[in-house]
């Protein structure tokens, strides 16, 4: 295989990574707001970026948007988590005697 066709395979397999980022991103969001039941399965693209990072590349400017992506991750991670721990600590806190009115007797209403 010719360097310059290993380069775009890398290239595209990067922009992928990327773009797959921000459709994660978008799912989260719309899973916090409750729109989506199930959460991304941002464990198994961790893995399979990771286990993509550990390729030898050896174009410097494939290199740099790699770990440009890399980055992105990481920090899309924690905000993705904050997210998640944020919106399950409010269903937890969220008490279904909550919406009866102070001083009202759930069973009576009075």
């Amino acid at each position: 295989m010719s360097i310059s066709k290993e380069n775009l395979e890398i290239r595209n397999k990067i922009l992928e990574f990327d773009r797959k980022i921000e459709e994660m991103h978008l799912g989260f969001q719309k899973y916090t707001k409750g729109i989506e039941a199930r959460m991304p399965d941002w464990e198994r693209f961790q893995q399979d970026l990771l286990q993509f990072s550990k390729r030898k590349i050896y174009d410097l400017v494939l290199s740099k948007q790699l770990e440009r992506v890399l980055y992105k991750f990481q920090n899309r991670k924690s905000i993705w988590l904050r997210s998640i721990d944020e919106f399950q600590h409010a269903r937890k806190d969220k008490d279904p005697l909550s919406i009866v009115p102070a001083g009202k007797n759930i069973t009576t209403g009075r």
